[in-house]
């Protein structure tokens, strides 16, 4: 075909479809396995992938689900900031578009997953370590002791996820990318 490079097959519309329906499935997939629901997840895929703003209509024509499921998904995805809400002038229908910068995104998921699993975990066993204070006597000394010693490396190791967690999600995205490039060279 005239224009094409040799050996470079010409990608028609049903196989840009189908390897968007594919994104769409792998990425649900991983956010169930996440802990997130699907909907969510294959909802977050499509804005990302069609890399242009959809309303809810069209989000739920294309993946076959309810206006309930669209709208508390859709939701979610603006509270976590990696959705926005997009006006189009003249147009009555909200549309929604999500974050294409791979590394903004990545930086938006740990904030929320940081907010939303480790800093209640800390609290968590702040409080646990509070109860166990104070140095047990006689015989529950070495256990409370023990006790205090695993919490506290517990403790210590959730603490460190917390810190390098905040240095990934500063405001200027240097801290991912950095550690990003550091990790990936390491044999």
């Amino acid at each position: 075909m005239a224009g094409t490079a040799p050996n470079r097959r010409v990608v028609s519309k049903e196989d840009l479809d189908a390897a968007r329906a594919r994104f769409v499935a792998v990425w649900g997939q991983m956010g169930a396995t996440w802990g997130i629901s699907r909907t969510m997840a294959e909802i977050h895929a499509l804005l990302h992938i069609t890399g242009e703003p959809l309303n809810t209509d069209e989000i739920m024509e294309q993946l076959s689900i309810s206006r309930g499921n669209a709208s508390m998904s859709l939701r979610s995805l603006v509270e976590w900031g990696i959705v926005s809400r997009v006006h189009r002038r003249g147009e009555r229908k909200e549309y929604f578009e999500a974050e294409q910068d791979v590394w903004a995104l990545s930086r938006k998921i740990i904030r929320e997953r940081l907010r939303r699993e480790i800093h209640p975990l800390l609290t968590a066993l702040y409080e646990v370590r509070d109860m166990t204070q104070g140095v047990g006597s006689g015989p529950a000394a070495e256990i409370v002791g023990d006790h205090n010693k695993r919490l506290d490396d517990l403790l210590e190791l959730v603490q460190t996820i917390d810190r390098l967690g905040e240095r990934f999600v500063g405001s200027d995205g240097r801290g991912l990318r950095l550690a990003a490039s550091v990790l990936s060279k390491i044999p």
